[in-house]
């Protein structure tokens, strides 16, 4: 089982993420949504497409930009579709 976690708090757990360069990205349905906040932020990877990001939220702590996912990613990462990331200090293990 890995788990996202940020500040004490569980942002997702799953036993079936898949690993893309050291990632793991979490299936829609094992985040806790409502810790995240749409960002109009975007990045682009010639691999895998567009990321879309969130901040991360527990209590008043905002992690800015702290998640990411692939609402529409390049046939090569169609797995990932939709699936969620974390990095900036969500320890995932």
């Amino acid at each position: 089982m890995v788990s996202a976690v940020w500040k004490d708090t569980t942002l997702a757990t799953s036993d079936e993420t898949i690993v893309v360069e050291g990632n793991h990205y979490f299936p829609p349905s094992s985040v806790d949504r409502t810790l995240l906040e749409a960002t109009a932020h975007t990045s682009v990877c010639p691999i895998k497409g567009t990321a879309r990001y969130f901040n991360v939220r527990v209590g008043d702590a905002v992690n800015a930009n702290a998640a990411w996912t692939y609402p529409d990613p390049n046939p090569v990462a169609e797995a990932i579709r939709d699936h969620i990331a974390f990095w900036k200090g969500v320890v995932v293990a």
